[in-house]
């Protein structure tokens, strides 16, 4: 079963709000076996003319695990936090390649 990844591309316009948001997400994600590989951190353009302003990358043992997650309970009350703290929030859910380590 190949892994999932929820990419986030955000641009805060309320950052005290936002604070909330951050507090509270972690939790969740890690509840249903949600790992941050990325966010907020650093970016480099390296082609295109794309200028992402943050971006955030949680990988899950699966599509579903991560869907589960999107759509339970606790995730829509920390969505609620957010609510009015981003000027642009788009977020995707993606498979990942199903590959042997090493």
């Amino acid at each position: 079963m190949a892994v999932a990844y929820i990419i986030v591309e955000s641009k805060i316009s309320d950052p005290e709000q936002f604070k909330q948001y951050l507090a509270a997400s972690p939790g969740v994600a890690k509840a249903f076996g949600g790992e941050f590989l990325v966010r907020g951190g650093r970016i480099d353009v390296l082609e295109g003319d794309w200028q992402p302003t943050r971006m955030t990358v949680l990988r899950y043992p699966d599509m579903a695990t991560a869907r589960a997650m999107y759509d339970s309970e606790a995730y829509t009350a920390v969505r609620a936090l957010r609510a009015g703290a981003t000027e642009m929030f788009n977020m995707v859910l993606v498979e990942g390649v199903d590959a042997p380590v090493g």
